[in-house]
């Protein structure tokens, strides 16, 4: 079975790259269930990478055949404000991309396509989908856009002149590929694809993004990245564990100083909590 490159790194070196549109192209039809075009790739300050962002964030920026915009972003590293940082990207791109002068009907449509690698929140799921509503308070009435608006903003609900939001829990994919999706998520967790793959862009994905293509020299800087991405989920992963040990030494130096209270001694605590009585004694 062929190496592929993965996917954060095909991002940053060659999928903004025409030739190879139709990757990315595969996936946003996928995930927004229709036929995506992208028609150029822009520029804005998000895409500005910094040294720290490297190997932890990417993020590319495309415009489709209706003139709406496409934020994809790669996210490597856990981040608790991250919900936030998609509010505040897409709201970024929704002035950047209006003239001033314009009127609010000028105002794009905005998707923002997240790809993170950690448990963001707290689901079950592996993908998410956002959109913003507006429900009568008192009858939960769902409002509505009025036929005028349907005409003029080509637009059948409110929700369509919002911004929306995928977010693709790539880490939380682990079970057998049975959509265009699934097989997509297969292809980003794991870096492979399936020779049976039907998906949109991974059939193109296959011929460009083949690992014995890169060069030397870039080879060494992807392999690199992927060291770089070991370390990363290795300090994730050991401040977690660091964490619930902590965690677990606390509850139960407030279980031996609640005992300690209610006048038990510390031989009964350090057996009832199967303690070494010689921790008992230290928690006063």
């Amino acid at each position: 079975m062929a190496s592929y490159i993965r996917f954060d790194w095909a991002m940053k070196r060659l999928l903004r790259d025409k030739a190879n549109f139709a990757v990315l192209e595969g996936l946003l039809t996928t995930l927004l269930d229709e036929k995506i075009t992208i028609v150029r790739m822009l520029e804005s300050e998000s895409n500005q990478e910094e040294e720290y962002d490297k190997y932890n964030r990417v993020d590319m920026l495309a415009e489709n055949s209706r003139g709406e915009l496409i934020l994809v972003e790669v996210q490597n590293n856990n981040e608790y404000a991250y919900f936030q940082r998609m509010l505040f990207g897409t709201s970024k791109l929704v002035t950047e991309y209006i003239k001033r002068g314009e009127g609010y009907e000028n105002v794009r449509k905005v998707y923002s396509i997240n790809i993170v690698y950690f448990s963001l929140g707290s689901g079950t799921d592996y993908v998410y989908h956002g959109t913003t509503e507006f429900r009568g308070i008192h009858n939960g009435e769902l409002l509505r856009l009025s036929p005028f608006q349907m005409e003029k903003f080509k637009a059948d609900e409110v929700k369509d002149l919002f911004p929306e939001y995928y977010i693709l829990r790539v880490n939380d994919f682990n079970r057998l590929a049975t959509t265009p999706l699934e097989e997509w998520l297969y292809y980003l967790n794991t870096g492979n694809i399936s020779e049976s793959t039907s998906a949109p862009g991974l059939e193109e994905a296959r011929q460009r993004l083949i690992l014995d293509r890169m060069s030397k020299d870039e080879l060494k800087a992807y392999y690199r990245h992927l060291d770089n991405i070991v370390i990363l989920k290795d300090n994730i992963n050991t401040e977690r564990e660091e964490g619930r040990a902590e965690g677990r030494a606390e509850g139960r130096a407030e279980a031996v100083r609640m005992m300690k209270q209610s006048g038990m001694t510390n031989e009964q605590i350090a057996t009832i909590l199967k303690l070494d009585p010689e921790f008992v004694k230290r928690i006063q």
